[in-house]
């Protein structure tokens, strides 16, 4: 029975991976940062299948330590300061998480064992202000935030050391996937809750920076079998997954108030407040590899995608008895 440790179990990435590793046999090692806060409300229906322990990028020996004690045959590193607008504001942060832990963890694994399998979660926001449409592998990197900036480190630092090395590490590339567990901060969830929110008469209003920027938006449940996949490959390669279609944040709005019947224009309001200081204005993959390669492709499409994220928030909400 092999053993995977997630970075970042507790998150949208590693709660969906940690259910799709315990299908496959595995046992699951979480690694969590020390909280007086417990924030396992993505993980609390598995929490008695998989191992948590502590740990936290910042700290060498606890990664260290980690892997000497578990012995993992795979790690998957998902944490980071992942919300793109907190990283200008926390610039510095964003650098020590989502760059140099990247080399802390890879560095432990050298030490510790080199045989390792590491997936690294590197991001489409690395691509930034594009140089070409759509986006594959060898396109150059231009990103266009603090956080693009620190995961093109991780990227290329964990290429650095497969090259060096001889490391079985690779990274995945990830357009924008998103579902019902995504955080409350980002647009898409932001768009659903609110949604709902104005359904039931809890809120009248939705407040959005740009309407027209354009992602690439897949289901996240999905896009962690083409994580494990990349570690089961006979050669390490570097992996763009994404579904090839683009939407703005405009037609993500317009459909998720059409599922409920209403229309986004008398609810949605535009708000400088929420304008980042640089734009990305266009992503959309270019997947044939995975698709050639892994044999991998998305079944959700964006309307389903949609329409799952509305109907989930619109039971939750409902259950909590219209509670805000």
């Amino acid at each position: 029975m092999p053993t995977a440790l997630i970075t970042g179990i507790t998150g949208q990435d590693g709660s969906y991976l940690a259910e799709f590793l315990l299908s496959k046999g595995y046992d699951v090692v979480g690694m969590v940062r020390r909280s007086s806060t417990v924030t396992y409300e993505r993980i609390l229906h598995i929490q008695n299948d998989i191992t948590i322990v502590q740990g936290d990028l910042h700290d060498q020996s606890s990664l260290v330590s980690s892997l000497e004690e578990y012995e993992p045959d795979e790690v998957y590193n998902l944490a980071a300061q992942s919300f793109v607008a907190t990283s200008w504001s926390q610039a510095v942060l964003t650098g020590e998480v989502t760059a140099l832990g990247v080399t802390r963890l890879l560095e432990a694994i050298r030490s510790v064992n080199p045989k390792i399998r590491f997936y690294q979660a590197s991001s489409s926001e690395m691509f930034g202000k594009a140089v070409e449409v759509p986006q594959k592998e060898t396109t150059p990197f231009y990103p266009r935030s603090p956080y693009g900036v620190a995961k093109v480190y991780g990227h290329w630092i964990t290429v650095n050391y497969r090259e060096s090395y001889d490391m079985f590490a690779v990274s995945g590339i990830l357009f924008n996937h998103e579902s019902p567990r995504r955080g409350l901060e980002f647009v898409t969830r932001k768009i659903s809750d609110a949604v709902a929110r104005i359904k039931l008469g809890l809120a009248k209003e939705l407040h959005l920076g740009t309407l027209e920027a354009r992602r690439d938006w897949g289901f996240a449940g999905e896009y962690v079998q083409a994580m494990w996949m990349m570690l089961q490959q006979d050669e390490a390669h570097d992996f763009v997954v994404g579904t090839g279609e683009t939407h703005s944040v405009r037609e993500f709005a317009e459909y998720a108030f059409g599922c409920v019947g209403l229309n986004y224009q008398d609810y949605v309001v535009q708000d400088s407040r929420f304008l980042r200081p640089s734009e990305v204005d266009l992503l959309v993959s270019d997947p044939s590899k995975a698709r050639q390669m892994l044999k991998w492709s998305p079944k959700v499409n964006f309307q389903g995608l949609v329409e799952m994220m509305v109907e989930a928030d619109l039971q939750r909400l409902s259950a909590n008895g219209k509670q805000t």
